[in-house]
This record gives C-alpha cells, sequence and structure tokens, in this order.
C-alpha cells in the first residue's frame, strides 16, 4: 500500500495529522489516573480480558500496557465482529493462535456470543481454582471498542446465575484518582468466586504512528476533534480507494437495482443519520431503514463510478489526492448535501464516517494480518 503511505506522509501529514501537527496527543488528566491504577489492579489480577475492535485487532491494543499484559493469563476479545469482514476474521483468530494467545470475536450485545467468552474466561481459570476461593478478572482496552456494552452484557449474564438475594451484590474495589468512576467489580460465579473489575478506557500519551492515529479515530477511539473529521473520511476514502472497495460493491448495486427501493419522498429528509447509532430508545422505523439503505447506495454508487471511470494510479499520492477531491463532490451530491452549504465537506465527513462506523457500508477490517509474529 505504497500509495496509502505516501497519502499520509504527503498529504495529510504535511496538512498537520492534528491541530498540533505531528503525532496524536489526547490523554485528558483522568486517562493518566486510570492508567496508573489500571497497572496497580493489574497485578493481583488472575485473568484479563483485553477488549479490542475487531476491525483494527493491532491498532486497537495500548502499546504501554502490552508488557505488563503478556505477563498474566489473557484472552483478546475482538468486539464489533458484525463490523467486520468474516472473510478475514478467521485469518486474525489463527494470527493470535500462532502467538499462542487465547483470541475470540465476539459481539458485546449478543447474549450468547458473550457467553462463549465467560466459558472461555472459566476454563483459563480452571487451574488456579483448586488454589484461590476468590479470582479476580481485569476488563481492559482502549476507548469505545465497546467494552462497556461488553460489562453491561456481563453483569446482565451474572445476575441471572444467582438469587434474588445475591444479585444486589456488587463488589467496589476502590476509587481512582481524580476519576469520579470507580474501578468496580460484580461477581459472576461462586465456588469459587469470580469477580469481573471493569475499567475506564485508556490511550497512550502520544500516538505516533499517523496511519495507527487514524485507524483508531476512525474507529473512534480518538476523539474527532483531536484529528478533525475531514482528515478522518480523507483517510477512509483512500484505504478503500487503494484497496479498490468501491468496484467490489458493483453486484450489491445491481441486485438493489434488481429488487427495487421505494420510499416516501415527505418522509425521508426528515431522518437523521445519527439515529442510525446503537440505542435502545427511538429505534429507526421502516421509511427510516428504507431511506438508508437508498442512501447507503447513492454514497456507493457515487464511489464506484469516480474510482470506474478513474484514469489515474491509486498507487501515485497525487492521482490519490485527486481521486479524493473528486470523489467528495459524488458524496456531497449523494447525501444532499446543499452546495452553497460553508462546510459542505465537513457535513459529508461527518454523515460519511456515520455510514462507516455503524457497519452501513459493510463489514471491514483496517488492519492488515501480519506475516511474521511480533516480538511482544
Amino acid at each position: 500500500m505504497e500509495g496509502l503511505k505516501g497519502f499520509l506522509k504527503k498529504g495529510l501529514g504535511e496538512m498537520a495529522f492534528n491541530a498540533g501537527g505531528g503525532n496524536i496527543n489526547w490523554f485528558p488528566g483522568h486517562m493518566a489516573a486510570a492508567t496508573r491504577a489500571i497497572r496497580h489492579r493489574l497485578k493481583v489480577a488472575d485473568l484479563v480480558i483485553e477488549v479490542r475492535d475487531s476491525r483494527i485487532p493491532l491498532s486497537s491494543a495500548n502499546p504501554d500496557l502490552q508488557s505488563q499484559l503478556s505477563g498474566k493469563r489473557r484472552v483478546v476479545a475482538l468486539n464489533k465482529k458484525d463490523l467486520a469482514n468474516p472473510n478475514i476474521m478467521h485469518k486474525w483468530v489463527h494470527y493470535f493462535e500462532t502467538c499462542k494467545q487465547d483470541c475470540i470475536p465476539i459481539n458485546a450485545h449478543s447474549k450468547s456470543s458473550v457467553q462463549k467468552l465467560l466459558q472461555l474466561v472459566e476454563f483459563k481459570l480452571k487451574e488456579v481454582i483448586c488454589r484461590e476461593p476468590t479470582l479476580l478478572v481485569m476488563v481492559v482496552g482502549v476507548p469505545n471498542v465497546g467494552k462497556s456494552a461488553l460489562i453491561n452484557s456481563i453483569h446482565q449474564i451474572a445476575q441471572s446465575r444467582f438469587s434474588v438475594q445475591e444479585k444486589m451484590k456488587r463488589a467496589t474495589v476502590g476509587p481512582l484518582p481524580g476519576v469520579t468512576q470507580d474501578i468496580a467489580g460484580f461477581k459472576i460465579a461462586q465456588k469459587p468466586s469470580i469477580y469481573v473489575l471493569d475499567t475506564p478506557g485508556v490511550l497512550v500519551p502520544s500516538i505516533s504512528d499517523i496511519e495507527t492515529g487514524l485507524k483508531l479515530a476512525l474507529a473512534g477511539s480518538v476523539k474527532d476533534s483531536v484529528v478533525g473529521e475531514e482528515r478522518i473520511a480523507q483517510y477512509l476514502l483512500a484505504v478503500l480507494n487503494i484497496r479498490g472497495t468501491p468496484l467490489h460493491w458493483k453486484q450489491h448495486l445491481n441486485n438493489l437495482r434488481l429488487d427495487g427501493i421505494e420510499y416516501d419522498n415527505e418522509e425521508k429528509h426528515e431522518y437523521n443519520l445519527k439515529n442510525l447509532k446503537q440505542k435502545r430508545k427511538n429505534l429507526p422505523n421502516r421509511s427510516d431503514l428504507v431511506y438508508v439503505e437508498d442512501l447507503v447506495m447513492g454514497v456507493q454508487h457515487a464511489l464506484y463510478s469516480t474510482v470506474a471511470e478513474f484514469n489515474g494510479s491509486v498507487e501515485d499520492e497525487s492521482d490519490l489526492e485527486g481521486l479524493i477531491d473528486q470523489q467528495f463532490g459524488a458524496l456531497q451530491k449523494a447525501l444532499k448535501i446543499p452546495h452553497k452549504a460553508s462546510e459542505a465537506r465537513l457535513m459529508v465527513s461527518k454523515k460519511f464516517l456515520t455510514l462507516f462506523r455503524t457497519g452501513k457500508l459493510g463489514p471491514f477490517i483496517l488492519d492488515d494480518v501480519p506475516d511474521v509474529k511480533p516480538l511482544s
């Protein structure tokens, strides 16, 4: 992917990757306090569930914790598997197996998926069950990998295992200095007692690799405002173009046209893409979903058309930049954003990123499976 690397260096690099230029530095004070507390708790944890994003299995690891995690019983839970390409997911599982690391793809919102994770955790703890009356399992991960959703699912499963009296039991392990949120635990098993400890999502103080930072930003682990929505969208378009993804949408687009899509023109303009984000209330109705499907088809067709008509080379940085500029214009039309809007590119970027992050553009994995085993 020389074109992408060149684009990152020449295009995004020279445009100041983030507001301060160079590295991503998003390390609020609470993260520093949380990191210290996590390091302290790791010393007494019997097992660690490290939650990562299935779309970025390597980029979503916290490098500062890896040396400590490597010495612990650990299960890598690749969350959001529903958003990752299943044709590649099994390769990642194999990769972690070759690294002698337990790994399981999960969907934190699926009870059966989380139960499989807990079965693996309890199996891994069998060797210490006979020696310890109480076992501690820590859940760690960078922000927005779905750790909170996993904790909530584990909590629900744990509640169903105990009597009414025991359901209310909750172990508070201790507060984090300078943080309103506690590191708290709850019981998931008896004889022995197994407690799961929740922790805040933490990043490293500085992300020096531009591509890793952009992947984290694209997945939502870094606030959009730190990098800028437009730069994140440019990166996504660069990846899609170099991988030829828009060309693979041709059959999908043909199938949609054959099926036909009908919707009420009076309703579609009121729909907000923010409603795509997972919520327990105000689920999209049928007309909303039909409109979104039509919107996705328009976006995919816009990108397919620009790539199909592209005469340059995506391996050439200048050609790639030109293609991306052209695609912003096509996306503005497909997303029905007014031409005179003063912040049109920003609006395009936000809507385009929402479609990607909610999986509407299809399952995707950003990291490439390594050919060699890492040192750590």
